[in-house]
């Protein structure tokens, strides 16, 4: 066979083999070029599914942040009715909806026949006297609430007078305290407490001490309107209850729930993005190689 002859034959084979070379690319290529592309653009019933999570925790992050805008302007009023001037007490009792923690004055006396208590309790005003950290340990106490017969009209309220030491709840071990005279005092008004689902309700009849504020039951075991008071600080009397234990807190965490729902959404949206849309990575050059083998 000539030289000639062994070159064409040489030249055909090349041909040859660079179209099965082709012809194998084209074949292992194209599969995956279209699996790329179903899996980029079909979800399925699953990846439609999960697309709830994102979504959700997104619309909670926008919930919480009207949320916080409500709670910012319900602080806002709240210090705004503090910071007010007393007030007469309002002859109709229906205004008093709207005046809570908005200070007032009454004048009359003090009815301690009929003295209640809300326990444990701890004496707000030494508290606040803590500074950031406060190595003392609160001393348990009593709040003591007593009927108050208005001079102005036929009416008794409920006044809370102040903390107590727990060895001073009884009456005669504070008899300087207990005082007769006719006085006027400044006090806030206060609603019922929003009991923890979780805190006993309590027998006050068993204990001799209620465990929260609860302004309709305290009227009704000491017969009186269901009016009720904080008397202010400046009403506190030698050996008497301490005054000014008004509790004016609101929780604010807002904030804080909107950062975890929307950090939730934008972390469950790059895990969905991740599985469902983005495409595969391309093979690498020794992966290549190795499949032309």
């Amino acid at each position: 066979m000539s030289l000639f002859s062994r070159s064409s034959n040489f030249l055909r084979n090349l041909r040859r083999g660079h179209t099965f070379i082709c012809c194998c690319q084209s074949t292992q290529q194209t599969p995956r070029q279209t699996r790329a592309y179903k899996k980029k653009k079909t979800f399925g019933e699953g990846g439609y599914a999960l697309l709830v999570v994102p979504a959700a925790a997104f619309c909670l992050g926008i919930w919480q942040i009207q949320r916080r805008k409500w709670k910012l302007g319900l602080i806002s009023d709240l210090e705004k009715k503090t910071m007010q001037s007393p007030v007469p007490l309002p002859l109709d009792l229906e205004e008093l909806k709207d005046l809570e923690y908005r200070s007032v004055t009454v004048r009359g006396r003090f009815d301690h026949s009929r003295e209640m208590y809300i326990a444990p309790r701890s004496n707000v005003m030494t508290a606040s006297q803590g500074g950031l950290i406060n190595t003392n340990t609160p001393s348990p106490g009593s709040n003591v609430v007593t009927p108050f017969i208005l001079s102005d009209r036929d009416l008794t309220i409920l006044v809370n007078r102040g903390w107590v030491p727990a060895k001073n709840q009884d009456p005669a071990t504070r008899p300087e305290g207990q005082i007769s005279d006719e006085v006027e005092i400044v006090g806030v008004v206060r609603r019922d407490d929003q009991r923890n689902p979780f805190m006993p309700k309590g027998n006050h009849n068993t204990s001799g001490y209620w465990l929260y504020r609860s302004v309709t039951e305290m009227s009704q075991a000491a017969g009186t309107a269901p009016v009720f008071i904080d008397a202010d600080r400046y009403s506190t009397v030698n050996g008497g209850p301490i005054g000014g234990q008004t509790r004016v807190t609101l929780r604010n965490e807002h904030m804080s729930y909107i950062i975890t729902w929307f950090s939730l959404g934008l972390i469950t949206s790059l895990m969905w993005y991740r599985r469902y849309y983005r495409p595969p990575p391309p093979d690498s050059a020794f992966t290549y190689i190795k499949k032309q083998r």
